[in-house]
This record gives structure tokens, sequence and C-alpha cells, in this order.
């Protein structure tokens, strides 16, 4: 991808990251990130004699186990939708084999809550279509689970069709006040619908889901290229 540069040794680290970020060249830090991160642990672990006592290994294990939990509630406080933009859902959806899950190899455990971070933000972005049909999956299968709040659901969507259908027979759009005392009083009545029948279950359900299966899919996946690099001849 880049012509070799004896130049690009003198360029400072922060510098060449921040070019990288710049460029959109998010999966080259990614996977610098976590060479780093493989070539500190196995430093570690070659720096490591048989003598060491059971009590330094056992500490070495908490460090790593305590590191990849203090990863995973990073996430908690993070905001996956930060750089999301309307412009996500307008553009292609990528392959759900070869882009969304792709392969064995193309997922690792984020290093850090900065790599976590990045990997998340970027993800969201790339896999917004992806993510939005999983929820409608999710959703119709809470749906499916709950047959009362399908019915309750179908019920308000045909409520509303009669609305408009009657509404427009009968030149509602004529008598302006009488339209909005309408349009509030069948809001009321499909809120309780909505809620007898348990709507609000099957939706939170279906966020609760779709969100988990986002947030651990956007930061154990790998960035990749979005563009393949053409070949230099």
């Amino acid at each position: 991808m880049f012509a070799s540069n004896p130049l690009s040794l003198s360029v400072p680290e922060p510098a060449f990251e921040s070019w990288l970020r710049d460029g959109g060249y998010l999966e080259i830090l990614d996977q610098k990130t976590s060479d780093l991160h493989r070539l500190s642990s196995s430093t570690t672990t070659t720096t490591a004699t048989p003598t060491d006592s059971p009590a330094a290994i056992t500490t070495n294990l908490f460090f790593s186990l305590f590191s990849h939990i203090g990863t995973l509630l990073s996430l908690l406080t993070l905001n996956p939708f930060a750089k999301l933009a309307t412009d996500d859902f307008s553009g292609p959806t990528p392959s759900w084999t070869h882009g969304f899950i792709g392969f064995f190899d193309s997922y690792s455990f984020p290093s850090s809550p900065s790599q976590a971070r990045l990997r998340v933000h970027e993800n969201v972005k790339r896999y917004a279509r992806n993510y939005a049909s999983l929820f409608i999956v999710f959703f119709a299968c809470s749906l499916y689970q709950m047959p009362f709040a399908l019915v309750g659901l179908l019920s308000s969507l045909a409520l509303w069709d009669a609305f408009r259908f009657y509404g427009d027979r009968w030149g509602l759009d004529q008598s302006p006040s009488v339209r909005i005392n309408l349009v509030r009083i069948f809001q009321c009545v499909t809120a309780g619908i909505l809620l007898y029948s348990n709507v609000q279950m099957a939706l939170f359900s279906a966020l609760g889901v779709s969100y988990a299966v986002m947030i651990f899919h956007a930061s154990f996946r790998k960035l990749t290229p979005t563009k393949q690099p053409a070949q230099r001849r």
C-alpha cells in the first residue's frame, strides 16, 4: 500500500498515527495496535524464567484478566453512535458473509479501551445497515414469541389506516380543528393498545439484544480496508 520511503523513519509516532486517522487507514492503525500488544505480551513471556515464583505468575495472570475485564467494561461507557451519520444508511449493505461476519481470523480481543473505541466507532459506521436489519429480525422474533403484542401492533396500524381512509372520504382536511382533535383521540387509543398488549416489552427486548450484538461484534471485529489497494505494476 505504501512505497518505501527512508524519510518515514523520521516521522514521530503521534504524527504518523494522526496521519493514518486523517487518511482513513484505520485498519492499519488497528493492526498496529494489535501487533504492539502481541509483541509486549510475547516479551513478557520470554523474560519470565523458570525460577519465577508462583505468586509472580499468578499476579501476571490476574493483571491480564483484570485488563481484559477493564476493556470490556469500557464498552459500557462509550457512545457507539458518536460518529454515525445519516449517510451511513444510504450506502449499499455490506456482504453478510465476507463483509459483516468475515472469517475466524477476522476477530480478536481488543488490546485496550482505545482500540475497542476505535473499532466500535468505525464498524458501527460501516455496518449500520446490517445492524439495523438485525434489529428488525430481533423485533420480529420478539413479536413471534409474544402473539398478543403482534395483534396489538397490527391493530394499531389498522386503526390509523382506517383513520386515513375515512378521513379522506369524509373530507376532514376541510375541518382542521376536528382533524386535530380526532388525531389526539386516536393517539391516546393507540398508546393504550400498545401498552395493554406489551408491545413496549418486545421493543425493549429487541433493542437490548441488538445493542449487545452490535457492541460485541463491533469491538471484536477487526477493521478491514474499505477499498482494496490497487496493485502496482
